[in-house]
């Protein structure tokens, strides 16, 4: 199977050829036919798989075909972070490279000067998180009145931030007569009902079983206390051969003060969540992957737009109380078949975390031997 076979247009083929695509992913092979057919999709597999390019690819293919005389909004993927809506920018401006369609991203934690200001040129495809695209329609910069495909990305974790008043707030204001696709790693129950009332006969296309992790992925889990952990850490850290570390952490507070206990054992690191300017945030991505720090540290709402390449380890520093974040964690490394490792750290308190992540993944978890603290 190539991308020929998926009868996708050639703009489109030779921009993610040039960007080293050699052939489709399963979700990719499975979902693109039925989006070029106009049909609602409700898409689940593993983060890592292509799931953006599995709707960018068609969504760009369909803007293409059906050009009208308006120079309006025409397409909306709402998502759940910052970093996100720019990764996602970032792939239609690589699939679109050909084409004559514009994108952009907008979201709150920086001024929306510049955002208003991009708005008044062409925009094709608007990316947005919920609060600012919302903060903007009330103001009148922004009209969905004539969106064509809605996009929902990382759906479960849009609607369980918190954010599902806000997603039905912008459904009342998109056009009705759309087409509608629903992504996500994971589909909890809740999800799935809500994604019917306002999808129409959604084809459902699920690539490996829901809520589980990548094979090409080591997991193992350390038992300590929880003033050991800091210990533990700098230990594993220590080993040269471990070139970037995504580290997580359950609150911002958490992750600030874990740079500053690395940072005197002359491990230096970086914090992005949400208290931080965007500014920060990309700087610290940015120096992330430039190998100027090796070890970065995120909190839950941060971790969704994390992409980088060669990623080989993922630390789970306190474990998530909600289990499918455990699988969009450990899913920030290996990616697209590359193999990587995931180690947490569980103390007394998190052992029924533990246990409800390993009925979800439905997967035991190995138990590492004590490992030798730094002191």
């Amino acid at each position: 199977m190539n991308f020929k076979n998926l009868n996708l247009i050639n703009p489109i083929i030779r921009a993610v050829t040039e960007a080293g695509y050699s052939k489709p992913t399963e979700i990719q092979s499975k979902a693109i036919p039925h989006i070029l057919e106009g049909r609602d999709i409700i898409g689940c597999a593993q983060t890592g798989t292509g799931k953006t390019a599995a709707f960018a690819m068609p969504v760009l293919q369909l803007l293409k075909k059906h050009s009208p005389d308006h120079q309006m909004i025409r397409t909306l993927i709402l998502t759940p972070t910052r970093e996100l809506a720019l990764q996602i920018e970032e792939n239609f401006k690589l699939y679109s490279k050909y084409l004559p369609l514009s994108q952009l991203s907008i979201f709150g934690g920086v001024s929306q000067g510049n955002q208003i200001s991009s708005l008044r040129k062409r925009v094709d495809i608007l990316i947005a998180t919920p609060g600012r695209l919302l903060d903007l329609c009330s103001q009148g910069h922004i009209n969905l009145s004539k969106i064509e495909i809605l996009v929902l990305d990382e759906a479960d974790r849009m609607l369980d931030m918190g954010f599902v008043n806000d997603v039905k707030k912008v459904l009342k204001l998109v056009n009705q007569k759309r087409q509608t696709l629903f992504f996500s790693a994971t589909m909890p129950h809740t999800i799935r009902k809500f994604a019917d009332t306002i999808l129409n006969n959604p084809i459902e296309i699920t690539v490996n079983p829901v809520s589980s992790t990548a094979k090409t992925i080591e997991q193992s889990v350390y038992f300590v206390e929880k003033n050991h952990k800091t210990g533990l850490l700098i230990s594993l850290l220590k080993d040269p051969s471990i070139l970037r570390s995504l580290v997580f952490t359950r609150t911002k507070h958490g992750a600030d003060r874990l740079v500053k206990q690395l940072a005197q054992t002359g491990i230096f690191a970086a914090a992005i969540h949400g208290n931080k300017s965007q500014n920060a945030r990309q700087k610290a991505l940015e120096d992330f992957r430039n190998s100027k720090i090796r070890v970065l540290i995120a909190t839950d709402i941060a971790a969704r737009g994390i992409d980088i390449d060669e990623l080989s380890y993922v630390v789970n520093y306190e474990l998530p109380n909600v289990p499918e974040t455990y699988v969009h964690r450990i899913g920030r490394t290996g990616r697209a078949g590359a193999e990587g490792k995931a180690v947490s750290f569980c103390d007394q308190e998190e052992r029924s975390d533990l246990k409800n992540i390993q009925k979800l993944i439905g997967f035991t978890v190995p138990v590492m031997a004590q490992h030798r603290v730094f002191q």
